[in-house]
């Protein structure tokens, strides 16, 4: 284990200060803390690109570091090279005041660095418990052993998991606790988050939060990458911006705003969901009747959901992970079999069908897992934008794939969403999150769809990334798009929606109004307390 050097000077305009507190509130570094983590002239090429450039990346021990940057500003590839995934071409890391050099994550964990990535990796088929031991069974072993130790963790950072539960069984946020949880199991005393609120509802945020200063409070360090900026300037001791791959200001979070990084990072103010005027028409696009869905325990999944969907109309369903979101989404989407009910689409009755007969009927699908069910990652961009719509032009002539069509309609893709990219050949894995999820909405915007199903649109993605796509919904909804959004950003919800339910426990309650609905009184919902500003259906 590396042994700790003496401080390193304090540089000109550190923070003073940082007291540790189980709030979610800023506190201040204290110059005179040695630092955890220093990297030093970082640059890394890639074929066509320079994903670093000269990167410098201070973070001093026991503090919570932000890191912002737009989408390929090379936030990815630098934390990456720090946990032993890619290996720089120049600079160097020194960890607790030890140069190093780390050819694999085995080295990162060696000397104390962890990484839950935005994209988790965890086995479906497995336990819990099997996850989290799996390629560490030296420490506690594969039994009795493991399970306390998990269990210790667990209960002392209020993770809240089950080690013997089923991985297939939980849901996204579960997934985020199992993943902080494997990298504490190895003892991680520097944890990289790649965005890890993505996927969780405000109050779930709170928790977090409290549970990070807990980990600083006993002394473990967190390097935090985010693009919701009020968060950052929440719970970030100090933040690091970087543009186009290079370190371009380093921050103290209670000396400036989220305007003011939004304009480090992009050039330009934040960007807001609001809807200026209304286009709901009496046209009904998608109307589900009665929806019952069976679980496998006393309640339903859907409980006799009832929701119609105009043209221009955006419908916002807000709710706590595992509430039914993803149930409603697969249900629409012909991916499982309803227990009640129906749908229609239009004047057509499309209970019962398939997947491949729903899209051809005009239904656009943006997935709440991008990677799990929206893009082949070892595949080109180019057979990306066919997935899903195999059977449709411009990817068919005839019986046959027209990769010519499918190649030029790529391109467009690229050119209106600004999927930053070398080109179209490269794979979708290599795209960072926030392009792959711009490609993910031309693809489904590209076949002009009669209804949008849209999982966290915006999951992920930087502030331009979200603005650009918040236009393209908005000038789709005034063609007259009907979009059922799913979302757990609220203020996104709010802004876009024309009517807003919650799913609690199967079942919708509302509807509320976006013009007089506050982030607070959906949080209410959301967890089940009475509100006047909704009634449950």
């Amino acid at each position: 284990m590396p042994t700790a050097q003496p401080p390193v000077p304090a540089t000109p305009g550190d923070p003073p200060p940082a007291t540790p507190s189980s709030t979610p509130t800023t506190s201040s570094p204290d110059p005179r803390t040695p630092y955890a983590v220093h990297i030093e002239g970082i640059t890394k090429r890639f074929p066509g690109v320079v994903a670093n450039k000269d990167i410098t990346f201070a973070v001093r021990r026991g503090h919570i570091h932000a890191l912002c940057g737009e989408n390929g500003a090379g936030k990815s590839t630098l934390m990456k090279i720090l946990y032993g995934v890619q290996r720089p071409d120049e600079g160097t890391i020194t960890v607790d005041g030890q140069q190093i050099t780390l050819k694999s994550p085995s080295d990162a964990i060696t000397h104390g660095i962890g990484m839950v990535f935005q994209h988790f990796m965890l086995a479906d088929n497995l336990t819990v418990l099997e996850n989290v031991v799996l390629g560490a069974e030296k420490l506690h072993g594969i039994g009795e052993a493991a399970r306390t130790r998990i269990r210790e963790i667990s209960g002392e950072y209020g993770l809240d998991i089950d080690p013997d539960e089923m991985t297939s069984r939980l849901g996204v946020g579960a997934r985020q606790r199992v993943e902080i949880l494997k990298v504490l199991y190895r003892g991680a005393r520097i944890l990289i988050l790649d965005e890890p609120t993505a996927v969780l509802v405000p109050q779930e945020v709170s928790e977090l939060f409290a549970n990070l200063k807990k980990l600083t409070a006993q002394g473990l360090t967190i390097i935090f990458i985010s693009h919701k900026l009020d968060e950052v300037l929440s719970v970030a001791d100090a933040i690091t911006v970087i543009r186009r791959g290079t370190t371009v200001a380093s921050v103290d979070p209670r000396e400036t705003t989220a305007r003011g990084l939004a304009e480090l990072m992009v050039g330009s103010a934040l960007p807001t969901p609001d809807t200026e005027e209304s286009t709901v028409t009496d046209t009904p696009l998608l109307t589900l009747n009665d929806l019952v869905l069976d679980g496998s325990g006393a309640r339903p999944l859907l409980d006799h959901i009832d929701l119609t969907i105009h043209s221009g109309e955006v419908v916002g369903i807000a709710g706590v992970e595992g509430n039914g979101q993803a149930e409603l989404v697969e249900a629409v989407m012909g991916m499982v079999t309803l227990s009640a009910g129906s749908i229609r689409l239009k004047d057509q009755d499309i209970t019962g069908w398939g997947v491949r007969s729903i899209r051809e009927a005009g239904v656009g699908y943006i997935p709440e897992d991008r990677h799990r069910h929206g893009l082949l990652l070892d595949a080109p961009l180019w057979e990306n934008r066919i997935l899903g719509h195999q059977t449709q032009q411009p990817n068919v002539k005839g019986l046959l794939i027209d990769s010519r069509g499918a190649q030029a309609s790529t391109q467009e893709i690229v050119a209106a969403y600004d999927v930053r990219t070398p080109s179209i050949h490269v794979t979708a894995g290599s795209l960072s999150g926030g392009n792959q999820q711009k490609l993910i909405v031309g693809r489904e915007m590209a076949h002009d769809p009669v209804v949008l199903l849209a999982a966290h649109p915006t999951r992920g993605v930087d502030v331009g990334a979200q603005a650009s796509i918040w236009g393209h919904l908005k000038d789709a909804r005034r063609e007259g798009l009907g979009v059922l959004l799913i979302s757990a950003d609220l203020d996104e919800l709010i802004g876009l929606s024309d009517t807003i339910y919650v799913l609690l426990r199967g079942r919708l309650t509302g509807p509320f109004d976006p013009d007089t609905v506050t982030a607070q009184e959906l949080g209410a919902a959301m967890t089940g307390a009475t509100s006047k500003t909704g009634d449950e259906r």
